[in-house]
């Protein structure tokens, strides 16, 4: 577990809650923002809420180029960028990290939520065009913010779908999900699943909203251990 953990994007609420769990594994992670001090300050936050339960997780933050240039798994938990203009600005500090995009690009109108048109069919396919000297895998798409951010909250129950083009950077984001989850991810294979995992972010979001619960993923008659 020697990795460093960076999370980019993390003083949103997804960024904080992965983060929050990967420190309590054991983990020391580093927090990436735009603004290098409300990273720091949001780190701060996390660090009171693990010795508050006896944790001693290592938690720091700093600016997205220190954060990217400092793990040697970098997850993306921004907002999608159509214009890819901000990964892009990234590409050589995240020059030989393993990178894993957490983005989904949903849309929300009258009739709900929605998964957005990408042109390179998924976010992750997107930055891995970005992110060249990178290895790019995906996960972490179904996972509800809030019920991450509650440690007391058992996840064990729920899967984490992990899809890349490299089978040995998928195989340690299977084992990375059991630091957050309590369960391996499962291996779904080519990066380009993420054209089918991200926009069914949507389906979840609006099943919670329907029936006002977080449900998650789980597939059945799964042996992790053949995996």
């Amino acid at each position: 577990m020697s990795d460093v953990v960076s999370v980019l994007g993390g003083t949103g609420a997804l960024g904080r809650a992965l983060a929050l769990r990967l420190a309590r594994s054991g983990r020391t992670v580093v927090l990436g923002s735009r603004d290098g001090a409300r990273a720091e300050a949001t780190a701060g936050e996390l660090r009171e809420v693990l010795a508050g339960r006896g944790a001693e997780g290592q938690v720091d933050g700093a600016s997205n180029v220190e954060a990217a240039a400092a793990g040697e798994i970098v997850l993306l938990a921004t907002p999608w960028d159509e214009s890819g203009a901000s990964i892009a600005a990234l590409a050589p500090a995240l020059a030989g990290r393993l990178v894993v995009s957490c983005i989904n690009p949903l849309g929300f109108d009258a009739r709900g939520p929605h998964g957005l048109p990408v042109a390179e069919g998924s976010a992750a396919e997107q930055v891995a065009g970005l992110l060249p000297d990178s290895t790019v895998t995906a996960a972490f798409h179904h996972l509800s913010a809030p019920s991450l951010a509650k440690l007391d909250k058992d996840l064990s129950g729920e899967d984490v779908l992990v899809c890349g083009d490299d089978a040995a950077a998928r195989t340690r984001i299977v084992e990375l999900a059991a630091e957050v989850t309590g369960r391996p991810g499962v291996d779904v294979g080519a990066l380009r699943q993420a054209r089918v995992l991200e926009p069914f972010t949507a389906v979840l979001i609006a099943v919670n909203r329907r029936y006002k619960t977080r449900a998650g993923v789980l597939l059945t008659h799964v042996d992790l251990t053949r995996g």
